[in-house]
């Protein structure tokens, strides 16, 4: 027979639950007990954000439709070798399938894509999303419980770029767009940024930001190239934030 956990080992389960920046809000809803609330204690107001564009004097962000295929597939398909530790799709098919799954996860409240554009000659060099939008089981009566249906945190990932839009302001100015929607919109309380360990354009790229290094999940899913990726997970606190966004004015 199965013993129980002893009291101590339970209640580091339970921090590495509670603690752990990127467990899914679907994941608290199926194990309320384990965070320490009862369902009952849970705002379920789904998410619904707007679909909308975000767009400078740079980039225009479109929100990611079956029309962005063939642009985005012709975005993918040259210099493949900036994209060894990045999951761009590799086929025409590959990219009509990744954006049905993107959409299919948006219409389920679990994410928002789109797709980026260079304003300045109107050709689309990439894609990104919004996704794992948590809503904490805060405690009935905690001042910190939200009762306006949005997010206290969300992730922005799934990014790529065409070779010609990497290390220039594209990326700069879509993240920025994605920062301000996210901070000073939806108010939320962090932001997540990760990808490969490995990934040092990538990881200069968010560090760029004004990210900070939370730390390392070790064999934490399968890389891009077919082995097991560790994962540079990044984040900015919403008390960061305006730091971060003056530093951002100025680079832009």
């Amino acid at each position: 027979m199965m013993r129980a956990p002893p009291p101590k080992a339970f209640e580091n389960l339970r921090r590495v639950y509670r603690d752990l920046p990127t467990l899914e809000f679907s994941r608290r809803r199926r194990y309320p007990a384990l965070m320490g609330h009862s369902a009952g204690e849970e705002d379920r107001t789904p998410f619904a954000p707007r679909r909308a564009p975000l767009e400078d004097d740079v980039v225009v962000l479109e929100p990611l439709t079956l029309d962005h295929v063939d642009p985005l597939w012709a975005a993918a398909r040259t210099e493949r070798d900036t994209y060894t530790l990045a999951p761009v799709p590799a086929s025409r098919e590959a990219m009509r399938a990744r954006i049905d799954s993107q959409l299919a996860d948006e219409a389920g409240g679990l994410s928002l894509p789109f797709a980026i554009r260079d304003r300045r000659n109107g050709v689309f060099v990439g894609a990104t999303r919004y996704l794992a939008f948590e809503r904490w089981p805060w405690p009935v009566g905690n001042p910190n419980r939200r009762h306006d249906g949005l997010p206290d945190a969300v992730e922005i990932g799934s990014t790529w770029l065409n070779p010609s839009a990497q290390r220039t302001a594209i990326n700069t100015h879509a993240k920025s767009l994605l920062l301000g929607r996210a901070f000073d919109e939806w108010k939320v309380r962090r932001v997540t940024l990760k990808t490969d360990e490995r990934n040092a354009r990538s990881r200069r790229a968010i560090e760029r930001l004004g990210a900070r290094l939370d730390g390392l999940l070790r064999a934490h899913m399968p890389a891009a190239d077919g082995g097991v990726r560790n994962t540079a997970l990044y984040s900015i606190l919403a008390s960061e934030w305006p730091e971060v966004r003056t530093a951002l004015a100025k680079r832009l």
